[in-house]
């Protein structure tokens, strides 16, 4: 039997565990910008992760911003957004330094800032949100006439949404009373018939 080469992994390194499993790309950056032209807002666009976990979902996002608008290094959010909160950040090729508040920082908000350049702050749309509402959303944050903060525009969100729910309630108790399910007028009581226990 030939001797080992020593050209192979060392003995039992198959066997040993990854602290954490290799990332997949979780699919196409789901992001909406202002136009550049414009004045800056409170937010310059939103992003919509497919999860909550920021680990996955950043290098992705930066990938963008390092390409269009200089390398991001620092991020900032809400201790609220995410479930966890990790001080370092692994991207491609480096890493971004995390900062996170528990006040004074608008709840669904990322700040990503760009070494020299400048910085951006982005609506988080929570990953679980409906698709039209998410694209109502993003459509919202990145439209120049508006100046909404992020909380503002989930709160404006959270109406539309409430009105749109009455709407839908309120047509279909109009439907079931059509289809014979209520009588749409109350009826005159029933007077008490005399029966065979009547005194």
């Amino acid at each position: 039997m030939n001797p080992p080469t020593g050209t192979g992994p060392p003995s039992g390194a198959a066997d040993r565990a990854p602290t954490r499993p290799e990332r997949t790309s979780p699919g196409p950056v789901r992001l909406a910008l202002r136009p550049p032209t414009f004045p800056p807002g409170p937010v310059c666009g939103a992003w919509w992760p497919r999860t909550d976990d920021l680990m996955d979902e950043l290098p992705a996002l930066t990938d963008m911003f390092d390409a269009a608008r200089g390398r991001v290094t620092r991020m900032a959010s809400h201790r609220e957004t995410w479930p966890a909160a990790p001080c370092d950040l692994p991207v491609a090729g480096h890493t971004v330094k995390a900062a996170w508040f528990a006040s004074g920082f608008a709840a669904h908000t990322i700040r990503l800032f760009s070494y020299g350049v400048g910085r951006w702050d982005l609506l988080v749309v929570p990953p679980r949100t409906g698709a039209g509402r998410a694209e109502r959303l993003m459509a919202a944050a990145a439209d120049p006439a508006l100046h909404l903060t992020a909380s503002e525009l989930m709160a404006a969100e959270r109406r539309l949404h409430a009105e749109q729910e009455a709407v839908c309630e309120q047509r279909q108790r109009e439907q079931w009373e059509d289809e014979g399910g209520a009588p749409r007028h109350r009826s005159a009581p029933l007077s008490p018939s005399r029966d065979r226990y009547s005194p």
